[in-house]
């Protein structure tokens, strides 16, 4: 099965621009959409999910930092790499674009093989950050399994002692017209158990699907 190929977004209000770098990058392997402004990108980005972003400094409607600092401001796009070109090579632009949280510049004209280093570069952090991400994340679900399973254990052990208490405080009589009652009581106690269990022992978290969309932690 072939890889699936690197996404990246470029940002550019000149169509010649904008044709040169997706035939660059489409040549070197990349899966390529582009936008003319920062408001088409912003609507291009609800289905297509790039590492890196090259954008335009200068755009009309919305320029390359103003679509960035809206980027970096969001959970879902932070980690996309953004790389801004510009025609303004001065240290304050540079500290501008940064303080919006702009990843890297590259000064216009831009020579190829510099740009595909700074790609290349781009979707080495991307991807570093992203697992970073990912064993953050599992983690934080590993704890939270081990605190719900935790915090069931307790008044579980409570439950189980009660209904023993009760049953040797009951005659034989009424042990047996409520029978069922206790099977079931008893069978609920055990699935808890076991479910806390699998809480506790909880190691690499998989979701699988549930009503509406939404998923749901896969509990073995």
């Amino acid at each position: 099965m072939d890889q699936q190929k690197d996404k990246i977004l470029i940002v550019e209000d000149e169509a010649d621009t904008r044709f040169i770098l997706e035939r660059l990058l489409q040549k070197n392997d990349y899966e390529v959409k582009s936008a003319e402004n920062g408001l088409i990108a912003l609507e291009v980005l609800k289905s297509y999910k790039p590492k890196v972003i090259i954008a335009d400094w200068t755009m009309p409607q919305m320029d390359g930092l103003k679509l960035c600092n809206i980027l970096k401001a969001d959970e879902e796009s932070k980690l996309i790499y953004f790389i801004v070109l510009t025609a303004r090579a001065s240290l304050k632009d540079r500290v501008t674009g940064l303080d919006v949280g702009a990843d890297d510049f590259l000064v216009k004209p831009v020579e190829n093989q510099e740009l595909l280093a700074r790609i290349r570069s781009g979707v080495r952090i991307h991807n570093l950050q992203y697992e970073l991400k990912s064993i953050e994340h599992n983690k934080a679900l590993i704890e939270m399994a081990c605190t719900i399973g935790h915090k069931i254990n307790n008044p579980l052990s409570s439950l189980h002692m009660s209904v023993k208490n009760l049953q040797s405080e009951l005659n034989e009589k009424t042990i047996n017209s409520n029978k069922e009652d206790f099977y079931v009581i008893e069978e609920s106690i055990e699935r808890i158990k076991k479910f806390i269990e699998a809480l506790q022992n909880l190691q690499n978290p998989e979701f699988e699907g549930y009503a509406l969309n939404n998923k749901m932690l896969k509990i073995d």
